[in-house]
């Protein structure tokens, strides 16, 4: 763990301390001890980060996921409304492509955060969606949220399946 990395955990520990006792003084006798041992635990038990943070790349894919949610919620509410509720449920299987196990799980919760896709199961590098409309674009759409996600993060990806690297 660098010195940057543990002097972050300890911002971030020291400010989840300080929420759940309301920034008592006095709780700050147990505080400091368990903060800079939470931190020591923390980054010995933590594995070695692959991928650097890229703050361009986090606008960009704050911004994607914004425009994506406003899409997905716009359509999900079309559908239900719709007097045919034009819906085709169902499960996608996609290998995944991004080298991190960290990145792949940021994947899975995204994923699960926009409107009509919920990431069902996570396992090595397949990744199983449940969408309310499997004739649409949920491989593309899962694609482009892997793309944005690995330029936040600095990362390659895999080539897909049958695609040379």
């Amino acid at each position: 763990m660098t010195p940057g990395d543990a002097a972050l955990r300890m911002v971030l520990l020291a400010g989840l301390w300080g929420l759940l006792t309301r920034d008592d003084a006095w709780s700050w006798l147990l505080g400091g001890p368990v903060v800079i041992t939470a931190t020591l635990v923390s980054g010995a038990l933590s594995p070695s980060v692959a991928w650097r943070w890229s703050w361009l790349g986090a606008l960009r894919f704050a911004v994607f996921f914004l425009k994506q949610s406003v899409i997905g919620g716009v359509d999900v509410a079309w559908r239900a409304m719709h007097p045919r509720l034009p819906l085709k449920p169902g499960f996608v299987t996609l290998r995944l492509r991004l080298p991190s196990t960290i990145a792949r799980v940021w994947l899975a919760n995204t994923i699960s955060l926009l409107p009509g896709t919920l990431s069902a199961k996570l396992e090595d590098e397949t990744m199983v969606v449940h969408t309310v409309d499997t004739g649409a674009e949920v491989t593309r759409d899962v694609r482009e949220t892997e793309v944005r996600i690995a330029r936040m993060l600095r990362l390659e990806l895999a080539p897909e399946v049958g695609e040379k690297p």
